[in-house]
């Protein structure tokens, strides 16, 4: 892929989006769900549309039990950016989350209880639409341009990475009961 390729797609963004600059640091959440002992998120870091492996970051889901993929939403948004505004480390251009109306609405929350502004869309998986917070219809754009490639390419790599540390999580467990035995 090159770099006007990238170029391209970036400013796509940011134009279709109306975001107030490029996107050159897009985070995106993902939240995994298996069973209810086990809910983490994952969360990818892309920068100049390239995974930045050394920013990825998993959670633990720490304030509730069970599954609530809107509650599991708020609390990363709340903790990553919290921590990053504490550190005075630099805010992403575009926050992105695996979902629709409820994950963004959920993220949205987080951010307005802590006073930050990042532009954040969601794409949901069925008809890989976007959804901007307070818009209730979806916006549709080329699924194969490049743009949608490029949020499809980050959201997927969140969705395997949060799998990933899920899956994980659960061979702990096991070999921690199996070790009980």
């Amino acid at each position: 892929e090159s770099k006007l390729d990238i170029d391209l797609a970036l400013v796509d963004l940011q134009n279709n989006l109306k975001l107030p600059t490029v996107p050159h640091l897009i985070e995106c959440f993902d939240i995994s769900n298996l069973g209810q002992e086990h809910v983490v998120s994952g969360m990818v870091s892309f920068r100049d549309a390239k995974p930045d492996k050394k920013n990825y970051r998993k959670f633990k889901i720490k304030t509730f039990t069970g599954q609530d993929d809107f509650a599991s939403m708020n609390e990363v948004i709340t903790r990553r950016y919290k921590r990053l505004t504490a550190e005075k480390s630099t805010l992403p251009d575009l926050i992105l989350v695996d979902g629709g109306p409820g994950q963004v609405k959920a993220a949205e929350e987080a951010l307005k209880n802590l006073n930050i502004d990042i532009p954040l869309i969601g794409l949901a998986r069925e008809r890989e639409e976007i959804y901007l917070p307070n818009d209730t219809v979806p916006k549709s754009f080329e699924k194969n341009g490049k743009m949608m490639l490029l949020l499809r390419r980050i959201r997927d790599a969140a969705h395997d990475f949060s799998l990933g540390y899920n899956l994980k999580r659960r061979q702990i467990r096991i070999r921690e009961e199996f070790n009980e035995l």
